[in-house]
């Protein structure tokens, strides 16, 4: 069962999270609310991965175990930093908060950016469904995605996986731990993929998508008292690839056109963390401080609209078309990100298991500096350069527009937990938490590169807009036990997402385009959610669903404006979102697991600036996920194990704009691994996408579309010690 995703959640705050958990017979143990409790009793809904679910599913990025978890979608689109995550009907969108928490090792990562990275030498994976703010911290208004990383141990341990795939590919990921003194323990893991990619850029006779990825990361731990203990952390990494390969068609089920972009372009990501935990258990309270700070640097280049060919694309044409031969000419373009963020969390709380009363009070703060800029360049076929805090001054790649601006934010919150067991049957848990976000925006384009549309204000280089947005996050949860084979629980939470700036000027810009929606400020997102569900053993499987509603004030939806090349939110007013999951899993003989889930949504926006959009889907929602599962995982013979697992998962209708111009058809992925292992070795054949399904991973308004990934195959052998 442990190598199936197995369901449950944890509510407790993020550091309890890094849980104890135990195979006793066919039961999963959880420590994680402080007293000893199945998966299968806790009161919400969770998709939890163990370290042998995460081998034996073969979970290397995030798309991999999103794609395990019903009613969660990943899309992947544009360059590496752009993962928006979708869960039961709460999107993200470009340069909007994440729609869930995402926390490693108690730390919360505080870009949405720093999301899409390769996962290696990781202990556990825990996906939650339903506002988590009270629990979890900032932007958890959908959930919160919970990653432990292998920890430091008393013995000298380690791994190490070495495989090739069809890219052609080849890639190295492990990890090695032990003692350094009494007390002192060490972990470093690394990783390392070169690709030459998978989708064939036809114009330059090359793959449009190869990729050079390396990660590193170091734990100290440090037990300096039996109280007190100190656990520091540093992770890299640093990316190189390509980006804005799209293309523009009408319908989002075309993928017909092959990529023909002129611009190799570039997609450089830079990033780095340091954190610090500091523990104190004392007898009646545990201290905790968690110190983070994190930097974020990405540029990306390429071609701009509509991304083909400079004498084939539609720029070049129509000024040859108004000024004849010779006048006509193209655009690429390029976009830089630069992030720093401090981050600061304390909190005081109940020691675990410490009986039928537990409780937490903390606060948090986070500053931020963000630095964007974007802008077109005349395309002169002699490729596309970076531009990064200056409009570029290279003859070679001309500036034609450019937008930049600097934010300087600060939030800060503070949060109390408290759950009581009445009974062994009845049990009650509650948290409110308030945060405050305000945000500084400073212009930062030159005079000469404002936009300047007729009845709008231009603004001035060097104005300072400020807002503040807050909100309060209630959250209860009351948990019903009939028997020891049935949980049934109901309850209520609040989730909130602040707003920010667009880049100066688009507001006016996409009002003279006929855009409603959109305008410099796009404003905080809450939702309110009422949920019950229930959790059975009934023998050999286990079977779980729940039931939800949300009400959702100004969700996000993307606008690109090709006028000035700027990536836009919008906000819906008013969504309905409404849904269930039905999940199960079982061992039909011994070693054999299958597992089954649906997750079904429904949504229906009930308030936007133009009537027509009423009633219509909201954007990047699909209508469901269904995933089917099985597994052997056991003895050959007496000296060898083997592995066999396949796994299906259809993804329904889905919808990407409010206008609802284009629906996409349901898209079918099957992966499968096959493997042997003996005496710490192992070999293993794996495909993802194994029928090669063609489908176009986003759309966005304007008809602008990005190839998914095709069939990928490959061979890993792996040593553990």
């Amino acid at each position: 069962m442990s190598a199936a995703p197995v369901q449950a959640q944890d509510n407790q705050a993020e550091d309890d999270a890094q849980e104890e958990v135990q195979a006793q017979g066919n039961d999963i143990v959880v420590t994680a609310l402080r007293r000893d409790e199945s998966l299968q009793d806790t009161p919400a809904a969770i998709t939890a991965f163990n370290a042998e679910a995460i081998a034996n599913a073969g979970i290397e990025r995030p798309g991999d175990f999103i794609a395990l978890t019903s009613n969660v979608n990943l899309v992947e689109t544009q360059n590496a930093g752009n993962a928006f995550i979708i869960i039961r009907g709460i999107t993200q969108a470009r340069n909007s908060e994440p729609s869930v928490a995402v926390v490693v090792d108690g730390v919360q990562q505080v870009n949405p950016a720093q999301f899409n990275q390769d996962l290696f030498d990781i202990e556990q994976i825990e996906v939650l469904k339903g506002p988590q703010g009270g629990l979890y911290g900032r932007n958890a208004i959908g959930g919160a995605i919970i990653i432990t990383t292998r920890q430091p141990s008393d013995v000298l341990e380690g791994n190490i996986r070495l495989g090739v795939d069809n890219g052609f590919g080849y890639y190295a990921r492990g990890g090695l731990s032990g003692p350094l003194a009494d007390g002192v323990a060490f972990r470093v893991a690394g990783s390392y993929y070169d690709t030459e990619g998978f989708i064939p850029n036809t114009f330059l006779g090359e793959d449009a998508d190869p990729v050079e990825d390396y990660s590193l990361r170091g734990n100290l731990l440090i037990d300096a008292t039996d109280e007190l203990s100190f656990d520091l952390r540093a992770s890299m990494n640093r990316l190189r690839t390509q980006a804005l390969y799209f293309n523009i068609v009408n319908d989002v089920n075309d993928t017909s056109l092959p990529v023909r972009v002129n611009n190799r372009g570039q997609n450089d990501r830079d990033i780095n963390n340091v954190s610090l935990k500091t523990t104190f258990e004392g007898d009646n309270a545990v201290f905790t401080s968690v110190t983070s700070y994190d930097t974020l640097e990405e540029v990306l280049t390429g071609d701009a609209f509509d991304f083909l060919p400079i004498q084939d694309s539609f720029f070049f044409n129509l000024f040859e078309d108004i000024f004849g031969a010779g006048n006509g000419f193209d655009l690429n373009q390029s976009q830089f990100l630069d992030v720093e963020a401090f981050s600061q969390e304390v909190r005081i709380e109940s020691p675990r298991n410490a009986g039928p009363f537990n409780w937490m009070v903390g606060g948090y703060l986070i500053d931020t500096q963000r630095f964007i800029s974007t802008g077109n360049m005349i395309d002169t076929g002699a490729g596309a350069f970076p531009v990064f805090r200056e409009p570029s001054t290279n003859p070679l790649n001309p500036q034609f527009s450019f937008l930049a601006d600097g934010q300087d934010n600060f939030a800060w919150a503070l949060f109390v937990n408290a759950g009581y067991e009445f009974s062994e049957q009845f049990r009650i848990d509650g948290s409110l938490r308030y945060d405050r976000d305000r945000r500084r925006n400073t212009t930062l384009t030159p005079t000469a590169f404002l936009p300047n549309v007729p009845g709008f204000p231009q603004g001035a280089t060097g104005e300072v807009r400020t807002r503040t947005f807050d909100d309060w996050q209630p959250r209860l949860t009351v948990t019903y036990e009939p028997n020891d084979d049935l949980t049934i629980y109901g309850g209520y939470g609040r989730g909130f997402r602040s707003g920010g700036f667009n880049q100066t000027g688009v507001g006016g810009v996409a009002a003279n385009a006929g855009i409603v929606g959109v305008s410099d400020i796009f404003e905080a997102e809450t939702a309110d959610t009422f949920e019950v569900g229930f959790k059975a053993d009934v023998g050999f499987a286990d079977i779980n669903g729940a039931v939800y509603t949300t009400q959702s004030r100004n969700s996000y939806f993307f606008v690109f404006l090709a006028e000035n090349s700027t990536q836009n939110l919008g906000n819906i007013p008013e969504v309905q979102l409404q849904g269930f999951e039905l999940e199960a899993t079982a061992e039909l003989f011994p070693y054999f697991d299958v597992s089954a889930a649906l997750g079904v949504t429904y949504s229906d926006i009930q308030d936007f600036p133009d009537p027509s959009v009423i009633g219509n889907e909201a954007p990047l929602i699909s209508r469901y996920t269904f995933n089917l599962g099985a597994q052997y995982d056991g003895p050959l013979n007496d000296n060898v194990d083997a592995l066999f697992r396949i796994d299906y998962r259809r993804t329904g209708k889905t919808w990407w704009e409010p206008f609802n111009t284009t629906v996409r058809d349901p898209v079918d992925i099957v992966d499968m691994r096959v493997g042997l292992r003996m005496d710490g070795w192992s070999v293993t054949a794996f495909t993802q996408n194994w029928f090669d399904e063609e489908y176009n991973a986003e759309f966005s308004p304007g008809g602008f579309v990005y190839k998914a990934k095709p069939l990928r195959y490959g061979l890993e052998i792996g040593y553990e010690f």
